[in-house]
């Protein structure tokens, strides 16, 4: 069972962006303010037995009225995206959770670069709007396969800051992002944020990272779990729970996070597949096994946190703080 507070909430708008990519408005019932939100923040959305998390649209806002999220019907989804556009029309009930956020802007005034692929537009489009009403310097790179599955774009050639706006369309004139003479004229202190399939940030970021950007200046964010680790299978081991003064011991088939639970340990969560972070754990001793697309490299090699929904052991013990 999760700890996340949910909100009520019900549909009150939808349309159709693109080719298999809706958009939702969502106002909590009996209309009551919403929790505030800024650039790159994301919800949960609870609906028809899945979670999944999604960008908010819009700049940023303290009590809004309403969410707008942007959905994409994916071929290799798990459930939860045909579930929404299967399910959700106007007036639909479902429950959503206040805003998170760990993609957020790095405020102090340096320009920076945005680059979206695809539906990683959602929280691009949020940042782009909070540094235009900063005055902060940056540009908006934005890369599809076709015009007809770029959601937004209207929107941003239409939006103040259309000047910074750049699309790069595969089947276009315009073609592929040259994403090293991008980052080449950018200045030393600028950031770069990168949202989109995982081959595309990766790509991205490993350009970056070759000519020259250090980690503190790269900035993703990632809503689909990483791969399964390979090999012969997962072993049990043992957690330490310092507070709970509880030694647990993780079968081979079943997560950190179901042992504790079966435990009596009640551990927030959403996701539960290393995606959004909330049920971080900090690490006391030990090695982890990270299995998440939450963490940064950095913070997976200091192993001083862990996500027990689908990261484990590499030893025979883990001692955490809980």
């Amino acid at each position: 069972m999760s700890d996340v507070t949910l909100i009520d909430a019900r549909v009150t708008a939808r349309s159709e962006l693109a080719t298999d990519i809706c958009a939702l408005e969502i106002e909590a019932s009996g209309r009551v303010p919403l929790p505030a939100l800024d650039a790159g923040a994301h919800i949960d959305v609870h609906v028809g037995g899945f979670v999944r998390q999604y960008s908010l649209l819009g700049p940023p806002a303290c009590a809004p009225e309403r969410y707008r999220i942007a959905v994409l019907r994916t071929t290799a989804s798990r459930g939860g995206s045909e579930a929404v556009h299967r399910t959700l029309q106007v007036g639909s009930s479902l429950r959503i959770s206040a805003p998170r956020n760990h993609f957020a802007l790095r405020l102090d005034g340096a320009p920076a670069v945005l680059v979206a692929g695809g539906i990683g537009i959602t929280p691009i489009l949020c940042m782009a709007a909070a540094l235009h009403g900063r005055r902060t310097p940056f540009e908006l790179h934005y890369c599809g396969r076709s015009i007809a599955r770029m959601a937004l774009v209207d929107e941003l050639l239409g939006s103040p800051y259309a000047r910074s706006v750049h699309l790069h369309v595969d089947d276009a004139p315009s073609g592929r992002l040259d994403v090293g003479r991008v980052l080449s004229r950018q200045p030393a202190h600028a950031h770069l944020y990168v949202c989109g399939p995982q081959g595309f940030m990766d790509h991205v970021l490993g350009s970056a990272r070759a000519a020259g950007w250090t980690d503190d200046r790269l900035h993703h964010e990632c809503f689909q779990p990483a791969a399964a680790a390979s090999g012969s299978g997962d072993r049990p081991f043992e957690l330490w729970a310092v507070r709970s003064g509880q030694r647990i011991v993780v079968r081979a088939d079943e997560s950190a996070l179901q042992a504790l639970r079966r435990s009596g340990i009640q551990i927030a969560s959403s996701c539960e597949q290393g995606v959004c972070g909330s049920c971080l754990i900090p690490v006391v001793a030990g090695l982890v096994d990270h299995r998440d697309s939450f963490l940064t490299a950095q913070e997976k090699a200091a192993h001083a946190e862990f996500l027990p929904c689908c990261s484990r052991a590499l030893e025979n013990t883990l001692t955490i703080d809980a």
